[in-house]
């Protein structure tokens, strides 16, 4: 062994910071915020401990306190007062999202994203319109097409009410043209698109389905979510989205497929995102509530690890407890 070549020489105290391959900052982070139009009261969501649904009343605070710490933007989900076939409440005026934006972009300097999706409006729990005899028959699914015309009138709905940025999640074939062309027909041509260009049917998802009260009522997600075992599909997802006019590509879930973060990073020159979902929160914290690992230390390390990966942008329910830590 050359002993001229001593690589440890690099990891003392002073030398170690200066030559640090990747880092953190709070601007990096994105955090999640669960508005309830069926509650007045904040409801802690038992299976994410620290998170809990607020009311729109409370939307403004609780985007103040993730404010304080340091981190800048926001993911608006919503849980609105009624739901239908349709998820017609998704692009109400009136709806929950948007009058949480209103109120949000009008008394905070915080940068708005918001969830675009069925799935927490309609009563079956589905992202999109159904096929007929969906329930009954596991071989029948979304109508993909029908769907569009929806995702369009959400996303136009939210930018009307100051959203600065639209997130689809639906994995419809489309969307992203479908969402830019409505986006611009309404006048809204510089609301960016950040598109889950490769969301994967996870296990990962359960307690976010519990916090946004949008599990499939029957079924499950499998013939528009991804493959868990494909990787080169997520490459022409993600390049379908790109030739549509997607501003940012999102991953999702980011500490499985940290692969496919890469892939991502490798492949485009676009802004990428990677969601940090509620099933790699939970398991965390439920490790670190048995003593057996330390939450602070293993949640910076994770969020290190999807930045190294080469995600610009992560969204993560630790987005308050680490940008306190940074």
């Amino acid at each position: 062994m050359d002993m001229s070549r001593r690589p440890r020489r690099l990891r003392r105290d002073g030398v170690r910071p200066l030559v640090r391959e990747t880092d953190l900052a709070a601007s990096d982070l994105i955090a999640p915020v669960f508005v309830d139009a069926t509650t007045d009261e904040r409801v802690p969501i038992e299976t994410m401990p620290g998170h809990e649904r607020v009311p729109v009343e409370e939307a403004v605070a609780r985007v103040e306190e993730i404010r304080e710490t340091g981190v800048e933007a926001v993911i608006l989900f919503g849980v609105p007062e009624s739901k239908d076939p349709e998820g017609s409440r998704a692009w109400a005026e009136d709806g929950v999202v948007q009058e949480a934006t209103r109120r949000i972009t009008a008394e905070t300097d915080a940068y708005v994203v918001t969830d675009v999706c069925l799935c927490e409006y309609t009563d079956h729990g589905h992202c999109g319109v159904l096929e007929a005899d969906a329930e009954s028959d596991p071989r029948l699914t979304v109508r993909n097409d029908e769907t569009l015309e929806l995702l369009g009138r959400t996303a136009a709905s939210h930018a009307r009410a100051g959203a600065d940025m639209v997130a689809p999640s639906g994995m419809m074939d489309g969307m992203v043209g479908a969402i830019r062309e409505s986006l611009d027909g309404d006048g809204f041509t510089d609301v960016p698109i950040m598109s889950y260009a490769a969301k994967y049917e996870s296990a990962f998802y359960g307690p976010f389905r519990d916090a946004a009260d949008g599990a499939p009522a029957f079924g499950d997600r499998r013939h528009y979510q991804m493959d868990p075992a494909n990787a080169r599909e997520a490459r022409r997802e993600v390049d379908l989205d790109v030739e549509q006019g997607a501003d940012v590509l999102m991953v999702k879930p980011a500490l499985p497929y940290l692969d496919v973060v890469r892939q991502v990073r490798e492949d485009h020159d676009h802004p990428v995102a990677a969601y940090n979902v509620s099933g790699e929160y939970a398991m965390l914290h439920a490790a670190a509530e048995k003593g057996w690992l330390n939450l602070e230390a293993v949640a910076y390390e994770s969020l290190l690890s999807i930045k190294r990966a080469g995600a610009d942008l992560i969204l993560t329910y630790f987005a308050e407890d680490v940008a306190d830590r940074l």
